[in-house]
C-alpha cells in the first residue's frame, strides 16, 4: 500500500463540540442580552461590541459590561445574560445548518461526543437536552475551568473526561478564540465560519458550513492529518 494514500480507516477517538455559534446559532441572542442589560443601566452597547467578544469567556464579557456602566457583580451579569439567552431559546432554537445531523452520524458511528463551551453549565445542559437522542456524553463549561478560551484548558479537560488523547480528537469551532483553544490542545480543529471571520486562525480545516457534510468526510479529513501531528 502506498504511503501517499491516507488510511481511510483512521478515525478520531472523540468529537469535541463548541456550542454557541457552532451547534446553535445563539451568538445573536447573547448580543441582544448584552445590549439590553447595558441599556438598562443607561449605557450603550453596539452589535460590533458584541461581535468583538464572540467566543470569549463570560467573565470577560461581564467585565466589559461593567466598564459600560452595569453595576452588577460578574456572577450577577453572567446569570442575567444566561437567563435572557435561555428565554430566547425557549421561543426558538436556531440550530446551525448540518450540526445536529452530523452529531447523530457520529453517534451512529459509536464515537463519544462532548460539549466544550464558555457558557455556564446549566445553559449547556439545557441546550444538549434539546438534541434528540442525547448524543453528547458530557459537558465542559465556562464555570468548570479556571482559564477561558483561547486557553486550551477546556479542551484538555474535555479529552480527559472522555479518557482520550486530545490529539486524537476532532474539535468544531466557530470563533477565533475557540479555534485557538482547540488547536492549542492538539485537537484536529475544524473551523466553521459563522458571524466572525476565521482568517489567519490555526484551524486545520475551515468550512463555510456543515450543511451537507457527513461523518465520512470528517473521517477522511482526519485521516489526512500530517503524521507529525499525531
Amino acid at each position: 500500500m502506498s504511503t501517499d494514500k491516507p488510511n481511510m480507516q483512521i478515525r478520531p477517538a472523540a468529537i469535541l463540540w463548541d456550542m454557541d455559534g457552532t451547534i446553535v446559532d445563539s451568538e445573536e441572542y447573547w448580543i441582544i442580552a448584552e445590549q439590553e442589560l447595558v441599556e438598562l443601566f443607561g449605557g450603550s452597547w453596539s452589535h460590533e461590541d458584541g461581535l468583538a467578544l464572540v467566543g470569549n469567556g463570560l467573565p470577560t464579557t461581564a467585565v466589559k459590561l461593567q466598564e459600560r456602566g452595569v453595576t452588577l457583580s460578574v456572577d450577577e451579569i453572567i446569570q442575567t445574560l444566561t437567563n435572557r439567552v435561555l428565554e430566547q431559546l425557549e421561543i426558538a432554537v436556531p440550530w446551525r445548518p448540518g450540526a445536529v445531523e452530523l452529531i447523530h452520524q457520529f453517534q451512529a458511528a459509536g464515537l463519544p461526543q462532548l460539549l466544550v463551551t464558555m457558557s455556564i453549565e446549566r445553559m449547556a445542559r439545557a441546550v444538549i437536552a434539546l438534541i434528540p437522542g442525547t448524543p453528547l456524553h458530557d459537558v465542559v463549561a465556562g464555570d468548570n475551568v479556571v482559564e477561558s478560551k483561547p486557553h486550551p484548558e477546556a479542551y484538555l479537560l474535555g479529552a480527559e473526561k472522555l479518557s482520550v488523547d486530545p490529539r486524537q480528537c476532532v474539535a468544531f469551532e466557530d470563533s477565533p478564540s475557540g479555534v485557538r483553544s482547540a488547536s492549542a490542545s492538539g485537537a484536529f480543529t475544524i473551523g466553521v465560519t459563522n458571524i466572525v471571520p476565521l482568517d489567519n486562525q490555526p484551524a486545520d480545516v475551515i468550512l463555510d458550513t456543515l450543511a451537507g457534510v457527513d461523518a465520512e468526510q470528517i473521517f477522511n479529513l482526519f485521516a489526512q492529518r500530517p503524521q507529525a501531528a499525531l
